[in-house]
């Protein structure tokens, strides 16, 4: 994978979070890399990027104690988007910073920085999630839980 790092995505990112949610992430962890998460070129394929954001979204919520059981109101992606910055190969490990930002109705932002600690830490993708809460059966969007929005107002997690 060539990847030419341009100031237009890199100022897209951060004009696409607000200083405050830049301050400090809300959740971090830690992914190892799987041999099979590469592709050809000996680098991992960009499609494993989100499902990496995925894995630290998903273990946010658990840790915010939110049920992905598919029964009742909850949350669903409706847009992702990802910035490479710098290949990895494996073996590695990922550390995955979570930001969310401010709320809407229904939705917030999430953010997500990568760092590759084979990499010294180096910063190798950013990405963004929009989450919006459902009601399944309906196939609408409901508002925001009042446990998200506490945790969106205090940019903390409960204590598990």
């Amino acid at each position: 994978m060539f990847i030419i790092p341009t100031s237009r995505y890199v100022n897209y990112f951060k004009s696409t979070m607000s200083r405050d949610t830049l301050q400090k992430p809300i959740f971090i962890c830690r992914i190892p890399v799987r041999w099979g998460d590469m592709d050809a070129y000996h680098h991992i394929n960009n499609a494993m990027y989100l499902r990496y954001m995925e894995e630290a979204r998903i273990q946010l919520l658990y840790q915010a104690g939110i049920k992905m059981d598919g029964r009742g109101l909850g949350p669903v992606i409706v847009n992702a988007s990802c910035t490479f910055l710098s290949p990895v190969t494996y073996p590695d490990t990922l550390v995955i910073e979570c930001y969310i930002g401010d709320p809407g109705r229904s939705s917030f932002m999430s953010y997500y920085k990568l760092y590759s600690q084979s990499q010294q830490d180096r910063l190798v993708c950013e990405g963004s999630a929009k989450i919006v809460w459902i009601d399944p059966a309906e196939n609408k969007s409901v508002p925001l839980p009042a446990k998200i929005l506490d945790i969106i107002q205090s940019q903390s997690l409960p204590n598990t």
